[in-house]
Formats: structure tokens, sequence, C-alpha cells
């Protein structure tokens, strides 16, 4: 099945007690059962939902997994991944990753024990190196937030195999639609859901993958303890907006590769990141391990200054938080969504007070170009 056809068709594309051809969104709590331990497959909806499960069967099926998990939001699918390893283990992870994930990790889990090491996981002997006799996992966010870097993933599950590790994925920015890391040997698949697979700027909320019945079992036990679930309306929204993401992904680059054209012969543009571009460090492996190169560039216009001015004149790019919807988004990361990491921090990676991100939405391209030719002047 092809992966437009998947999107649709995928999971369970209709409801198997009516036949409804959009799975209902069942708002209920607990079951009736004929006898103790006698139900039909449900309790309680913390553990299990019609409407979830759905929607888990879905993403299953297009990252080629085993299970699939849905939670109230990334961070929840992160944390629970997280909470598979005990107090004393460890993870590398990627160095530029989004910076809720970055305090997840250093403020809050380590309170539990669990140390890592960030790196540019880029260059993969920075991963060797990063290794310990405690380490159990690596984590990887390819193509990153907000530096667009890219991973092989390919070669870093080899590195994990060998070391008897597990090889976590956030797959956000690239989706389901053209990146499949399971399927180049990654074991857990993580997506924001907020973002592309639910398109529309209405539904917060996070999605995990396994490839293994042991991790299946491991995981579901997380979800169903804690209770970070997504509940049924969020799930339906999301099943809806993953059903056109085929098409929305397709025309995402389109525009994007247009803009990207513009913004690297502007000269009031310093740099531009984004995987597409030939003279991208890992543009190969990009090209190699997925269908496409997405919607999101970075660049910068060389000072905090130059960005509020930019910022101040656009018309068609929303200023605001997330990514992955149908209208453009823009946002300065060093004060948006990665002001929670550190300044110097910051600025070792590379993510300057001038960085500027746009998440490409879907409208005219001549209208994204003409608004950001004047908003440059």
């Amino acid at each position: 099945m092809k992966t437009k056809t998947k999107l649709i068709h995928g999971g369970m594309p209709s409801d198997p007690l009516t036949g409804a051809v959009s799975v209902p969104i069942y708002q209920v709590s607990t079951y009736k059962q004929e006898g103790i331990g006698g139900h039909k497959g449900f309790e309680y909806s913390r553990t299990g939902n019609p409407t979830r499960q759905a929607l888990e069967a879905l993403i299953r099926d297009l990252e080629n997994g085993t299970a699939g998990f849905a939670f109230g939001s990334g961070m929840a699918a992160i944390t629970a991944v997280m909470m598979l390893f005990n107090s004393g283990d460890h993870v590398v992870l990627t160095d530029d990753v989004y910076g809720g994930t970055y305090r997840v990790i250093s403020k809050v889990l380590n309170r539990f024990g669990i140390d890592s090491t960030f790196v540019d996981t880029s260059a993969l002997e920075n991963i060797e190196g990063a290794i310990r006799e405690n380490t159990k996992a690596i984590y990887l966010e390819t193509p990153t937030n907000p530096l667009l870097k890219v991973t092989d993933i390919k070669e870093v599950a080899a590195i994990a195999k060998k070391h008897k590790l597990l090889t976590i994925v956030d797959n956000t920015f690239s989706t389901p639609y053209w990146q499949n890391p399971i399927d180049l040997g990654a074991d857990i698949v993580l997506h924001s859901a907020t973002k592309y697979l639910g398109g529309h700027s209405d539904v917060v909320a996070g999605l995990v993958v396994v490839n293994s019945v042991q991790l299946a079992s491991d995981l579901h036990f997380v979800q169903n303890s804690t209770g970070g679930i997504l509940g049924p309306q969020d799930s339906w929204l999301l099943m809806r907006g993953i059903k056109t993401l085929g098409v929305r992904m397709e025309e995402h680059e389109v525009n994007t590769a247009g803009i990207v054209k513009f913004l690297s012969e502007h000269q009031a543009v310093k740099k531009v990141f984004y995987p597409g571009l030939e003279t991208h460090p890992n543009h190969d492996i990009a090209k190699r391990q997925g269908r496409g190169f997405g919607g999101m560039v970075s660049f910068d216009v060389g000072s905090e200054e130059n960005a509020n001015k930019l910022l101040s004149k656009l018309k068609y790019f929303t200023l605001a938080e997330s990514l992955g919807a149908v209208e453009s988004l823009i946002s300065v990361p060093a004060k948006m969504t990665h002001a929670s990491i550190p300044s110097e921090r910051r600025a070792e990676l590379g993510i300057t007070d001038g960085l500027v991100r746009i998440s490409v939405g879907l409208e005219d391209l001549e209208d994204l170009i003409e608004d950001l030719t004047q908003a440059l002047k």
C-alpha cells in the first residue's frame, strides 16, 4: 500500500461496530461488563478508548511499527518514552533539540537519576565518544529544530545495536510521509502530532511508535500507569488531519523550495539552513534517508534588531510558536521555542538572536515571497 493510500486506509479506517467511515468520537470514560472481566475489549478509557485505538493503529501502520501510542502532547510522549529507563541510566541526545526536550531532560528527568549527554549526532564520532557503560539509548532529532542538522539514522542504529542500545528518533519535522526511521533501524519513533500530523493548529498531541512486542508492552504499562493519554475528541481531529498529510506535505515542500531560493539570493540574509540545499553539510544523507526535505527553513538576518524589524513588517506570516500548520508561522527560536535553553548554550549551538525560523504554510507562494520582500527591505 502506497503512503497516500495508507493515510486514508491504514489502521482502522472505519468503525467495526457501525461501519461508519469516520471512526466516531467515543466520549466515554468506562464500559459496561457482562460479568467480572467480561468486557468487549475496553474497560476504562485511560487504558484504552476506541477512538484513540484507531489513531494508534493508524500511526503504527504509517511508521511500519509494531504498536502506536497517543499522548496528550509531544512532551507527554517524550516523557513516557524516557520513563522506560531507570535511575542511573544514561542517554545520548542530539544537541540541537527542541527547547522543551532539552528542558525536560536536563531540568526534570535528571531529578530522577536519568543522566544525559548532548552531542552533535550529525558527526558519528561524537556519539561513540559519549557512550558509557550505563548508556541505554541514543535519542536523535533529525532534521533538528531549529538548525535543520541531519543525522544518518541507519548508521546511528548500527552503532546502537553494536552497544545494545535503543535508537529513538523524533520524526516531527519529516513526518512518516517523508521519512520512516523504523525502516532505517530505529526502535522508537516520536512525533509532536500537534504539528504536521494535525496540520491545522487545532489540536495538541504526541504519538509514539515502537518496533517490538516487548517495547509495546513496556510503553503501554507506562501510558496506562501515568495516564498522559490523548482524549477521544483530539484523537478524532488528529485522524482527520492525517488523511490530508500527503497533499499538504507536498505543497509545503513546493512553497519551501521557492522561499529557500529567494532567501539564499537575498543580500539581507546571512545564512540559510535547509536540508534541501546542496550546500547543506548532510544534504546527501537527507536525500538518501528521506523522500522529501520538509517545510521548515531557518535563516539568519544578523541581529536581534534586524529580526524584530522583519517580524514587525510581515503580513502573511503569523508570529507564533509551533509549526506544521496550513498557515505560515514565523518565530525567533532564541526568544521563543528555545528560550528555555541558557544563552551560553544557545551561543555554542549557533542559535543566534538573529536566527529566524519559518514553518512554510499553504498560502500562494507569490504572496509569501512578496511579503518577505517588503519586510526585508
